[in-house]
């Protein structure tokens, strides 16, 4: 498996959580130890999301994937 894949693999692990809560998250690209992430559905509008959001999935991605470094949330 390499590392998008990877990245794919947990992310869809995380996405049910945020899907119960009315929210989403969509993979972007992976450059340079960074994922890049949207949020959508509720997640989208939260002030707060963004933070929690970046903050749970980039500790279990960079725990998971030695090459993750870091997760960014994006508007594009």
């Amino acid at each position: 498996m390499d590392t998008i894949e990877h990245i794919l693999f947990v992310i869809n692990k995380v996405r049910p959580f945020l899907i119960n809560d009315g929210g989403d998250v969509e993979f972007v690209k992976y450059e340079e130890g960074i994922v890049y992430l949207k949020l959508a559905g509720a997640c989208k509008d939260c002030s707060l999301a963004d933070e929690e959001i970046k903050d749970t999935v980039e500790t279990i991605l960079t725990s998971e994937i030695p090459e993750v470094i870091e997760v960014k949330v994006i508007d594009a």
